[in-house]
């Protein structure tokens, strides 16, 4: 028998090769219509078992070598308003990509359809479709979620599914949560020859607006450079928002740009920019004006492996003239850890200045320096030894120096002022701060027992600190994570010095962030002393209900000139504090304070003793107990007293009393 050479054999395996092939290709014409109508069917069944809702297509079939056209789609909860509705979809698959069950789309048509959204007193209408089972793979169990390979696989299927050559008409997305309606209709998309341009339509009951989307995208090489704009004048504004959060929101532009996606090794990589121009927000909870970012820049690189995610130390945020590194990583290799470090390299103060939002730093407009700055962020958190977390921050200054201030003149603490409280938005009382005051008390007259006794209970380390107590932040951190809430602060008297003295009592993102930013400038520029600071602090607080200063609080509780007070009731009035509005609830009906006051008061007595604040033979004599002899008294609910509304009890002889002699 003669042996087949292999020449020969090659060319043989290559004729049947191809007669294989070209079988299933016959196969694959000959019953894809049949095997179209299977795929259907299977969807039909799967949202009605799965999400119950009827799925229908009216007509769907080949055309030409790869083309599909499939007519009057429907998918319609049982319970519910209609959620799909396209009247015709064309597109084209590419065959070598099928034949791997990689599916690829190269052309789509569609026109005259709608996605509707619904939320009524009868439920959703997409609810079934937000609560599927998530099932993790036995692989994923193992071997962990690899970041990298799960997310370049989503966006390479996403990817796919958008088609190189696309043609869209008429589709609009509709919502109408209880009776706030927005409707989004899509007049055109078109994708030709890398080019996209996009024509949206917005109307809801406060809005009508013209929106373009316009720029480059290459779905294969995985590339896009698209801009968003208002075909009219003025802000593009986000709809709904406001209808339903209270929140509005607008900007002249967004661009957005992916230069990279790519998959590396065990790496995945993602990189571009995204920019935003005349970017505006307006909520309660952020400041009571506009804010308004004049522009705004993200270079992104993103990092995923196989066990964290990162944004690479080399992206940059740019805030108007502010730039900032920062660096975040996610990481379950050994431990569950959060990272996040942020630099601002050397600026100039006053281009800082001038780059804060506006509307979000009301204080500081005016606000004139001079000098250079640089600044850096270290936050690690580990979830599993949550008390090492590592919170460094710290600013390097070079001839730093305010020439000129802003509404919030700092200066003024070291000056005679009038201060008034704002309480629930209601200006108080005029208080004169400073000697012409009769009850004004300089800080030689205030009794150390008092000073020790506030600084124990409020900020131990006043006279150490430049405004912030590092370690408090950390705790404070951990708390809030630990709680899922925010349950604890960090506030330092500088901090409510400034928030009483500067600001409002608003609890808005603007306050707070005005509030950091004015301490640190006073601790670190020596506007006024310690000493300074705390007189004017024990001189403004509120000490009871209209009741502000150490002067005024000595008379109303004890009819004495705080020089006087004991140690007994200096600790209680460092007690009320927090609270002073309800100081009465530490007494009981005999006028006495109660046994959790009293434990309470001893506990910080023990504290300045520890401390070497006061020695003990300062607490002999001192009970715990104290006896309230002034206009206070009227407000405790003693046994002899009639009913009577504590919150409307005039003190007009006490208030006159203090108020002699006040010019």
């Amino acid at each position: 028998m003669r042996r087949i050479n292999s020449k020969k054999a090659a060319l043989l395996f290559l004729k049947i090769a191809a007669a294989i092939l070209l079988l299933l290709v016959i196969g694959f014409f000959a019953f894809r219509n049949t095997v179209l109508n299977k795929a259907i069917a299977r969807a039909k069944a799967k949202m009605e078992t799965e999400y119950n809702s009827t799925f229908t297509v009216g007509n769907a079939s080949f055309k030409g070598l790869s083309g599909i056209e499939i007519n009057n789609i429907t998918l319609k909860p049982h319970k519910g308003d209609t959620l799909l509705n396209i009247e015709t979809v064309k597109t084209s698959i590419n065959l070598s990509r099928l034949f791997t069950g990689d599916i690829q789309l190269g052309t789509l048509q569609m026109k005259n359809g709608y996605i509707q959204l619904v939320k009524n007193e009868k439920g959703k209408n997409f609810d079934a479709f937000l609560h599927r089972k998530k099932n993790s793979t036995v692989q994923e169990k193992t071997e962990g979620p690899d970041y990298a390979k799960r997310t370049y696989k989503l966006l390479q299927r996403a990817l796919n599914l958008v088609p190189t050559d696309m043609q869209l008409e008429n589709l609009t997305l509709k919502m109408d949560d209880n009776g706030r309606k927005v409707n989004m209709n899509l007049k055109q998309l078109k994708l030709a020859d890398e080019q996209l341009e996009s024509y949206i339509a917005v109307k809801s009951d406060s809005l009508v607006q013209n929106w373009e989307v316009k720029g480059f995208a290459d779905p294969r090489d995985r590339q896009a450079d698209l801009k968003f704009y208002n075909s009219g004048k003025g802000r593009i504004i986000v709809p709904y928002l406001d209808e339903r959060f209270g929140l509005k929101s607008g900007f002249d532009s967004i661009r957005v740009n992916v230069e990279n996606i790519d998959l590396s090794g065990d790496e995945f990589r993602m990189d571009g920019f995204a920019s935003i121009g005349n970017f505006m927000v307006n909520h309660t909870k952020i400041a009571t004006k506009d804010v308004v970012i004049n522009s705004a820049r993200f270079d992104y690189h993103f990092l995923f492996g196989p066990d964290f995610i990162e944004l690479d130390s080399t992206s940059t945020l740019e805030l108007n003239k502010i730039k900032v590194k920062p660096f975040a990583r996610y990481s379950i290799e050994k431990d569950t850890v959060y990272q996040f470090k942020a630099g601002i390299p050397k600026m100039l103060a006053q281009d800082f200045i001038n780059s804060l939002p506006n509307g979000l730093f009301t204080h500081f407009e005016g606000m004139e320096a001079e000098g250079s700055f640089s600044y850096n962020l270290d936050f690690m958190y580990n979830k599993n030894k949550p008390d090492d977390i590592v919170f460094d921050s710290s600013i390097k200054k070079e001839d730093f120096r305010i020439k000129k201030y802003g509404e919030a003149d700092l200066a003024k603490l070291n000056t005679s002022f009038v201060y008034r409280a704002v309480d629930n938005g209601i200006q108080q009382r005029p208080i004169l701060v400073g000697p012409d005051n009769p009850n004004y008390t300089p800080y030689e007259l205030i009794p150390a027992y008092l000073k020790n006794a506030v600084l124990t209970s409020e900020d131990p380390s006043f006279f150490h600190h430049r405004g912030f107590i590092n370690e408090a932040f950390k705790q404070s951190i951990v708390k809030n994570i630990k709680t899922k809430k925010f349950a604890r602060g960090a506030s330092t008297i500088s901090m409510q010095l400034v928030k009483n003295v500067f600001l409002t009592r608003e609890k808005t993102l603007s306050r707070k962030l005005e509030e950091i930013l004015l301490v640190y400038i006073l601790e670190n520029n020596r506007i006024a002393s310690k000493e300074r600071m705390f007189e004017v602090y024990l001189n403004i607080i509120e000490w009871g209900p209209n009741v502000y200063g150490i002067g005024e609080a000595a008379q109303y509780y004890f009819q004495k000139q705080p020089i006087g007070l004991t140690l007994d009731e200096s600790v209680y009035l460092a007690s009320i504090v927090p609270r002073p509005k309800k100081f009465m609830w530490r007494f009981n009906n005999e006028g006495y304070l109660k046994e959790f006051a009293v434990t309470h008061d001893n506990y910080i007595k023990k504290l300045m003793v520890n401390r070497g604040i006061i020695t003990p033979a300062d607490t002999t004599g001192q009970s715990g107990q104290i006896n309230v002899t002034g206009p206070a008294r009227e407000r405790l609910n003693l046994k002899e007293s009639t009913s009577m509304d504590i919150d409307t009890i005039e003190t007009e002889s006490f208030l006159n009393k203090l108020f002699k002699g006040f010019k």
